[in-house]
């Protein structure tokens, strides 16, 4: 099926479908999210995907502390449909939860009544063939909405952004965000910026190129577009940091994408007004088949600092140049105030999947510190005077299978880390992991399939060789949760865990998570002990904290086959 076919498939299984389950009319207006309260949330409110624009995932909160926090018992567990794993980190403003389950639909809760106010389902084609709708890489996750000024944005599979009014979640405007009819897709949660709804996509194995595109909020009108990569050089470059680019790729990248999608991690400061973006790996993943003239392939892997009102380059900073193993950089990213060496700094903090830890200076992108979290055997280290990793011999692996650490998956995915200011810890989950490369003999572009550029098994009519067997330095495969210390750049502690979702901090002094087997965890953060625990089901998302009435909730999405909010509070 053509391009303009498919597209128009999308657009009569239905463009936009809403349930309106409960509506106001003739009251006083509800108060809205503004630019005020985003910039300073009050304590009880969780109006942002991080709370605040430096993605802390801490809330200022600690009614719920050490003392009493074995006695949390459960609110509320309010369904909600799902069909596949919940990965969102809910909102909560005046009362009501918004959050995201698959296939992007969006569901508002009243935290009061504990029931669904309202549901707005987009009505997606799901599947992933040329009949049907797009194809995510990674399963048809939402990671959730932003609020502002009365409306929920959120992005949806097919590369269209929607806003929906707060009350009733009518759909107010629809922009598409992608070139329609493409396998870019949009999976995690916009942000909300001077007015402007900040979003960028992912699809870098089905050969696009990735951006990251700002909105005004009101009109959905394009504000500005940064392309992470340079197009056909033939043409005119976008801006000048592309030219710049360009002259560190070579070949004809552009006809395979090139990739580069700034799928998740997003973080703005107000002070600098810089807008911090992490970028995917590139497409396909192999450098030699990808840009054969060699290269490192800006601004691929790297964190990119924007100007919020114009979306221009300002710096970067590239974790993986000339990236080889889908060491993508689009991992959250945390903004903080750290005294390092005795003097204070403004640093940017980034766990990415390459295995390193990195501190920048937020305002110039130098790098402070790099070290590895995870056992990493394509690099032995950073290079602290040109920030560039040590490769080892086997990284740039040719056709002979190599085993690398870690694998493509990452030592830190999507999970979101939180950082508590009274410890000065991260906490995020991670994995250990390695895989095995071998270069494809010979690169054919396919659209509408993953390219890569590696080899997957033995060549057809040569003769089976045996993986290379795991590293003897390495330790053993398996994920695990860690507290760790960005100034001295080490764990504090680390604890053996199988990861569902990300972190959450609070003033109580206290760290929620959950693990792939429903159990959902307070743990003591400068311990790793757990203080307190709970079954719920699988897929146990990204946990936050709100006040209602005087009282502090922790709440919740889990599920796989079934979501639901999940809400717990002293009794």
């Amino acid at each position: 099926m053509s391009v303009t076919r498919r597209w128009a498939s999308w657009i009569a299984a239905g463009l936009v479908g809403c349930v309106a389950v409960s509506a106001l009319q003739g009251q006083q207006a509800a108060p809205r999210v503004t630019d005020a309260i985003l910039l300073k949330p009050a304590d009880g409110d969780w109006a942002g995907y991080g709370r605040d624009y430096a993605e802390t995932h801490h809330s200022p909160l600690k009614q719920i502390d050490q003392s009493n926090v074995s006695r949390l018992a459960q609110t509320a567990a309010i369904e909600v449909g799902s069909d596949g794993k919940i990965e969102t980190t809910p909102v909560v403003f005046n009362g009501v939860l918004y959050g995201t389950s698959t296939w992007s639909q969006v569901y508002a809760i009243d935290l009061r009544t504990r029931k669904v106010k309202w549901q707005y389902d987009p009505a997606l084609v799901r599947g992933g063939t040329e009949a049907m709708g797009p194809r995510p890489c990674c399963g048809p996750v939402n990671r959730g909405v932003a609020l502002y000024e009365g409306k929920v944005y959120v992005g949806l599979l097919d590369g269209r952004l929607v806003a929906l009014n707060a009350e009733t979640g009518a759909p107010v405007w629809a922009v598409q965000t992608t070139p329609p009819g493409t396998d870019y897709t949009i999976t995690g949660a916009p942000r909300i910026i001077k007015g402007k709804v900040v979003i960028g996509q992912g699809g870098a194995e089905y050969g696009v190129r990735g951006f990251l595109a700002a909105y005004d909020s009101a009109t959905g009108k394009l504000a500005w577009k940064f392309f992470v990569i340079p197009g056909d050089p033939s043409k005119p470059f976008e801006d000048e940091a592309l030219a710049r680019a360009a002259k560190t790729w070579s070949g004809q990248w552009w006809k395979y994408g090139g990739g580069g999608t700034p799928w998740d991690g997003i973080a703005y400061d107000p002070e600098l007004n810089l807008v911090y973006v992490g970028t995917g790996n590139g497409s396909p993943w192999n450098a030699a088949h990808r840009s054969p003239g060699g290269g490192d392939n800006l601004y691929l892997a790297s964190i990119v600092a924007l100007n919020a009102d114009t979306g221009k380059y300002v710096w970067h900073y590239q974790t993986t140049p000339s990236d080889n193993w889908d060491y993508n950089a689009a991992q959250p990213i945390i903004l903080a105030d750290l005294t390092i060496g005795g003097r204070a700094q403004k640093v940017l903090m980034q766990a990415p999947k390459n295995g390193f830890f990195y501190v920048l200076d937020r305002a110039t992108g130098k790098l402070i510190s790099g070290e590895p979290y995870v056992f990493t055997s394509w690099a032995t280290g950073i290079d602290k005077e040109t920030g560039r990793p040590i490769e080892t011999e086997a990284a740039r692996y040719r056709y002979t299978p190599v085993r690398l650490s870690p694998g493509p998956v990452g030592a830190h995915h999507w999970p979101p880390m939180a950082f508590n200011p009274a410890t000065g810890f991260v906490y995020y989950p991670g994995q250990e992991t390695s895989s095995v490369f071998a270069m494809e003999e010979k690169f054919e572009f396919k659209e509408g399939q993953w390219n890569l550029g590696i080899r997957r098994g033995t060549p057809a009519g040569a003769k089976p060789v045996p993986p290379p067997p795991p590293d003897p330095k390495a330790p053993a495969p398996g994920g695990f949760f860690v507290a760790w210390d960005p100034v001295a750049q080490k764990p504090a502690w680390k604890i053996p865990f199988l990861s569902s979702g990300g972190a959450l901090s609070t003033a109580g002094q206290l760290i929620f998570v959950g693990n792939s087997a429903g159990k959902f965890f307070a743990l003591d953060p400068l311990s790793g002990k757990t203080l307190w625990e709970a079954q719920l089901g699988q897929g146990v998302a990204t946990p936050i904290s709100y006040e209602l009435d005087g009282k502090q909730y922790i709440a919740v999405m889990a599920g796989i086959s079934q979501g639901k909010v999940h809400t717990f509070a002293l009794p």
